[in-house]
Order: C-alpha cells, then structure tokens, then sequence
C-alpha cells in the first residue's frame, strides 16, 4: 500500500511551498504575481485553501496528513536553504534590480510616506522584510517602533505582504478599519462607503472603531463600514487583478464599472445621464487602456462615444 508520501498531489506539495515563500522575509512583486498565477488553477486553489486550513489549526491535521507531511518538508527545505547575510544582500539587490526594471519604484524604508498619482503602481520593501505594494491614487504612512508595526492607508488600495513577526504586529488603518496581521497577504481598499479588506493567505483580524473584530481566513473578504464588520467569500482573484494589470467584472453595474476602469485614468469616461437600464459588464480590461473599455462598450451597449472637455470621452445612448 502506498504511503502518505506518495499519495501526495504535486499540487499539495507547490501548496506548501507557496505557503512556507509567502510567510518568509524575502517576498517581493514578482513573487506575488508568480503566486496569482500559480493560484488560478482551481486544483491549486483548492491545495492552497487545505494547507491554510491545516496551518490555522481549524481542521483536522490527522484527516490530512499528506498536506501535513507537505508543509514540514516545504519548512524543513526553507531552514536548509538559508545563506550568509552577505549572499541575501545580493538577493536583495537583485531583487530591486528586477522590480524598477519591470517599471515599478523600489524603497527600503521604516518611517515616511509612499504615494502614487493615477494610472501608476509603487513597490515598497519595508525594513522588515514585509512589502506595500500601491494601486493608483494611493497614499500610506509607515511608522514602525520597537513594539508595533502601523501602516495608515490615507487613500486608493494596497497589497500588503507581511513578513512574520510575532513580537510586533503589523497594522493597517484605513479609516474606521483596523487589520491586525502577524505573516500574510491581504488587500486593502478604501471606499465611499467604507473600507474593503481582502485576505489572500494567512489570517488577519479585522476591527472597526468601536473596537468590534471579527478573524479572517484566506479566501474571505470584509467590509467595514458605520454598521460594523461583515465577512463573506471573496473573488480574490478579481479583488487583486490590479496586480498584474487587470481589472475584473462579473456582472458590475456600467456606471460602477465605468467608475472603476476611470481609477485608472488621468483623461476620464463621462456616461451621460441618459444611459439608463440595468447593463451587467462582464469581462477583463487592462489598467489605463482606455481604447478598449470605450469600443467593448459602444459595442455591447450600443453606446455613441464622443470627445468631451478636457480630453474625456462621453458615451451616450443612439439616437433612434
């Protein structure tokens, strides 16, 4: 009879792998992307949301011993392959090397503020080992101390990568929100109506201002608003497409697809008030290209687009 060993998925054992690089201090963009690549198999999906059960403690580790045995071999290599400081120096610097080619900023800082303008995306490697990585329009503060490690997301979205710290919780605050997190990847967004936080890998727990919590496991997201925190399933791979580039709809509502693709764009799309009708966007757009949302749009919708002021273009209905 075959044992544990061999009953292993080659998907449970990159399960574990992935979870052992995400926890670990040298996570950069590339990595994450690679991540979100590697994840959207479903059958990966699903060995990724078992190693995170069986880490978090809230399964059952005996009914799932090759997923046990997978992660102690993942960990077991990660211990082995460590090099002198000097060789992880040169890690790092290749690794800034290949982030500000790839068009992205580079910092390795402890206490300052990080921005992007419209349409721009920032990579910023923290002292710690953890990374911020900022979506358009963005702006966070760093402060971290002997005792905490606090992020205030002042505006926009971030991907946060935290490097595991148990003496010194990593914090983000987003308005009434606050995300406590020890070694994870989630994503947080401030919006009209309050703060979204989606959580890719780990655990975080997520409060409001009157201090009400509620623990997030992978694959969930909050909201957090005047009401308080409420959780429920997340399309992680939609919420964090901006990583890569993308964005997703599934049956958004045009004028909030319309909002979203405009995030991204110095020159906007104006729908006129004359467009009305319950029209679903479904599909997947890259950040900034305008070109391709307009005509997908006028196409689907039967929309006219015409220049407007200040560069915009104005999509209206046909005439009959």
């Amino acid at each position: 009879m075959a044992g544990p060993k061999a009953r292993m998925s080659a998907a449970d054992i990159e399960a574990a792998e992935w979870h052992g690089r995400l926890g670990g201090r040298n996570v950069d963009a590339r990595m994450i992307e690679d991540f979100f690549t590697w994840r959207q198999s479903p059958a990966n999906a699903e060995a990724y949301r078992r190693v995170e059960t069986v880490w978090s403690g809230t399964g059952n580790l005996a009914a799932d011993p090759q997923v046990n045995e997978a992660l102690e071999a993942a960990f077991s290599r990660r211990t082995q392959r460590r090099r002198p400081p000097r060789l992880l120096l040169g890690l790092a610097a290749v690794g800034a090397a290949a982030a500000l080619a790839g068009g992205f900023s580079f910092w390795l800082q402890s206490r300052t503020v990080f921005s992007t303008g419209v349409g721009e995306e920032r990579l910023v490697q923290l002292a710690d080992g953890s990374s911020v990585r900022l979506d358009t329009a963005s702006r966070v503060r760093v402060r971290f101390d002997g005792d905490r490690r606090f992020i205030e997301l002042q505006e926009g979205q971030a991907l946060f990568t935290v490097a595991h710290d148990a003496s010194r919780p990593f914090v983000v605050a987003a308005g009434d929100a606050r995300v406590t997190a020890l070694g994870t990847v989630f994503d947080v967004r401030r919006e009209a109506a309050g703060v979204k936080v989606v959580l890719v890998s780990g655990a975080v727990e997520v409060a409001d201002k009157a201090g009400a919590a509620k623990r997030m496991t992978a694959g969930q997201q909050a909201r957090v608003t005047k009401a308080g925190v409420a959780t429920r399933a997340a399309d992680v791979d939609a919420e964090t497409g901006w990583i890569d580039g993308r964005i997703v709809f599934r049956d958004a509502p045009l004028r909030a697809a319309v909002a979203e693709v405009n995030r991204y764009l110095p020159e906007k799309i104006v729908l006129d008030e004359t467009v009305t009708g319950r029209a679903s966007v479904n599909g997947v757009f890259r950040t900034g290209d305008r070109d391709a949302f307009v005509s997908t749009a006028t196409e689907v919708f039967d929309l006219k687009a015409s220049a407007g002021p200040g560069g915009t273009i104005v999509l209206t209905g046909r005439s009959e």
